[in-house]
């Protein structure tokens, strides 16, 4: 195979497109109540399809960044200049995230703090600067022993008792989202003040540390995903970004960057699941197990993509990815904003959503299949002011 380093990787592209693609169908089924298994997330340890999506997303801004920032430190752009930029951009997407929990009803008593952008602009903020000050051994140091560090304090660090689990003590469930309550069990009281480490939902050190300082409202009454101590193994799939994408720049002959990507990815992925023997895989918790076997499939993915896309040249079916990509924050809020539109009813009248669900169900369609219909289509609605920016090129930058 020939040596190339291409100047842009259009396989990142279409990636990162293709992932906001999947984001807006998992978040968009015509009915919530009919949703198919691999298009739902776990309900607590375990994966499905779904799962993979967001890390995913934060692998793919540490990738950006490696690329992006070494052309300007190759350039000699100020480190104080980039900086600069580096913490507005991630203020203005965790704004974004903030403004997306409130619309569109501007409920400032049930505002949501943390949340899917939010965590995106933690993650992007975090490791642009590290990448800035830090070469990438002690990246990978780093990364490490942040994962270290997550695993210990959730397996060992006693929980202080609450009432959300002296609630769980006395009755073997706690309280989330939606009105629903979920099942605990084999929690052991260590004292009268605290229980054992434990992966439990809402009795775990991530959850109590939510509720002890996370402000705001959150997505599971007593927990939230997008959480505090948490964020702190999102940080590494960002990482993991980082050093796929020093991966990519250093070496230039494409057997053997491909080689090495897939060898890599596999080992992350063998990594990630021995460790998910002690540590369950879990997206809620974001478990140390679950942020090395995304982040390997995330890196298998990214070189599978490197192979057919800009190794082969089998790039026809990437426009939407391509597409979808070159606005993808613009195409994640545009989705947010018009559930008005397609999921309310407006004027009195049946909500979209509804009545594409009641005229596929006349037809002999099933509910599960008219609800994955609705998403994709959904997808498609969304691609439409995406793709007329991509004609003008118009590409939104915050």
């Amino acid at each position: 195979m020939s040596q190339t380093k291409p100047e842009r990787l259009v396989a990142l592209d279409a990636l990162r497109g293709f992932t906001i693609a999947a984001m807006i169908i998992v978040n968009s089924p015509g009915s919530e109540d009919h949703i198919y298994r691999p298009l739902h997330h776990a309900s607590w340890h375990g994966l499905t399809l779904t799962d993979l999506v967001y890390p995913f997303f934060l692998f793919i801004v540490g990738v950006s960044i490696t690329l992006a920032y070494s052309k300007q430190l190759e350039a000699r752009a100020a480190h104080t200049d980039l900086i600069r930029k580096i913490v507005l951009r991630g203020v203005k997407i965790f704004a974004l995230g903030v403004f997306l929990n409130l619309w569109p009803g501007f409920d400032f008593g049930e505002i949501r703090i943390a949340g899917v952008l939010q965590r995106i602009a933690i993650v992007f903020l975090v490791c642009a600067l590290i990448f800035l000050k830090t070469t990438w051994k002690r990246q990978l140091w780093l990364g490490a022993g942040m994962l270290v560090l997550y695993g210990l304090l959730m397996g060992w660090v006693p929980v202080p008792i609450d009432s959300v689990i002296q609630s769980a003590l006395d009755t073997g469930t706690v309280e989330r989202g939606h009105g629903t309550s979920e099942h605990v069990d084999n929690l052991r009281q260590l004292s009268e003040g605290f229980i054992a480490a434990n992966y439990q939902p809402g009795t775990n050190l991530a959850a109590w540390v939510d509720r002890l300082l996370l402000p705001g409202q959150m997505y599971e009454v007593t927990w939230d995903p997008e959480g505090l101590l948490s964020t702190l193994a999102a940080i590494v799939s960002g990482i993991i970004g980082m050093l796929v994408g020093r991966l990519v720049l250093s070496i230039t002959d494409t057997y053997r960057r491909l080689t090495w990507l897939f060898f890599c990815g596999f080992c992350l992925f063998l990594a990630g699941g021995i460790w998910g023997w002690v540590f369950p895989l879990n997206k809620n918790l974001w478990t140390s197990s679950y942020v090395l076997w995304t982040g390997g499939i995330a890196t298998m993915g990214l070189a599978a993509c490197i192979l057919i896309i800009d190794t082969l040249g089998y790039n026809r079916w990437t426009r939407l990815g391509i597409v979808y990509g070159a606005n993808s924050l613009t195409s994640y809020v545009l989705a947010g904003m018009l559930t008005i539109v397609f999921y309310q009813s407006l004027f009195g009248m049946t909500p979209w959503n509804q009545w594409f669900l009641e005229t596929l169900g006349n037809l002999g369609v099933t509910a599960k299949l008219a609800s994955f219909l609705y998403a994709f289509l959904y997808m498609l609605v969304i691609y439409i002011p995406v793709l007329i920016l991509y004609k003008k090129k118009i590409f939104i930058r915050l």
